[in-house]
């Protein structure tokens, strides 16, 4: 029997291409005898590389018109467009086949940040992506998200200094957007409050900002950002008792682990659909609602478009840190 060959679309970012692992799964699992191909950045690769459910990653390249020319002779039998923009449309029109893409919702969106009247469904986009497969009879498996982690970028803790042996907390500090994340002080006396071993997760443009937070709070905080991979961090992700992290990769990440999350939200809103999905039953939200400038954008900005930077000022420093101590195990058991 020949196999039905599926390439899904999704170029960016981190969050995003974990957040498409159950249509992966459910093409794999459900479509009799189906083989699944990914296409997206290169930066992006190592997401998906160890992924059961995906039997061949396709990089993009600078010559896309060569790229599509090879790519014509895998012969498709369907195309899955998880990132519905200019490029996809350009590379499902070279390629000519059937195709299928979900509902982006971008006129919604653009009328809540715009007008602050939510028009939005329900939906997280985990379940819009899975519409586009509806077709197939792919049903929602339940099973969340996933993330695989290849044995050689397992963190061995005990390389770390003896307090986060028994457990810690993982810091996300970094974000695209400055109006979606804590400031440094904010974090420090999030951290201070809290007296639990930490461990600071971010790019590299994050480092400084970590070794701030880390000379500030002392010796129970270990300043990992900009010092591993996207999957070792994941492996620091799934060895951790709990994550705090702003509206990002890492928050899905933690997801995929279905970890204890407290997640924090500046200018964008858990109702744009992309909050955890299927994490710990006791994750939180931490967001200041009613606020008639939030949300201000789908994305974020580099300062506060109000200068008063509410959203993330009014956060309540001493809640945050009082629900980490009380989502953090004690022991071992």
């Amino acid at each position: 029997m020949q196999p039905v060959k599926f390439l899904v679309l999704r170029f960016s970012s981190i969050g995003d291409i974990v957040l498409t692992t159950p249509v992966i799964r459910g093409l794999k699992n459900q479509v009799e005898n189906a083989e699944v191909h990914f296409f997206t950045k290169p930066e992006y690769k190592e997401i998906l590389e160890a992924n059961p459910y995906v039997d061949r990653v396709h990089i993009l390249q600078r010559d896309l018109g060569k790229q599509l020319n090879d790519l014509k002779y895998e012969f498709y039998d369907y195309i899955i467009d998880l990132h519905k923009n200019l490029r996809t449309k350009r590379i499902i029109s070279r390629l000519g086949i059937i195709h299928f893409t979900f509902d982006k919702l971008n006129w919604k969106k653009w009328y809540y940040v715009n007008f602050k009247v939510n028009k939005l469904p329900d939906k997280h986009i985990v379940d819009r992506y899975l519409e586009a497969v509806d077709i197939f009879d792919v049903a929602n498996d339940k099973q969340g998200l996933d993330y695989f982690i290849p044995s050689y970028d397992q963190v061995d803790l005990s390389t770390f200094p003896s307090q986060f042996r028994d457990g810690y907390i993982t810091f996300a500090i970094g974000a695209k957007h400055n109006t979606k994340k804590l400031t440094t002080d904010k974090i420090i006396s999030i951290i201070e409050k809290m007296q639990l071993p930490v461990i600071l997760l971010g790019g590299r443009e994050d480092y400084e900002h970590g070794k701030a937070i880390a000379l500030q709070c002392g010796g129970f905080v270990f300043n990992a950002c900009g010092r591993y991979t996207i999957n070792q961090s994941a492996s620091l992700v799934r060895q951790s008792k709990l994550v705090i992290t702003h509206d990002t990769g890492i928050m899905h990440i933690a997801a995929a682990f279905h970890k204890k999350i407290i997640s924090i939200w500046g200018n964008t809103v858990p109702e744009f659909g992309m909050y955890p999905y299927m994490p710990d039953q006791e994750s939180i939200i931490f967001e200041i609602r009613g606020l008639p400038c939030r949300p201000c954008s789908k994305l974020g900005f580099k300062q506060c478009p109000k200068k008063h930077f509410r959203c993330i000022m009014d956060l309540n420093d001493y809640e945050i840190a009082k629900k980490a101590i009380d989502l953090f195990p004690m022991s071992n058991e």
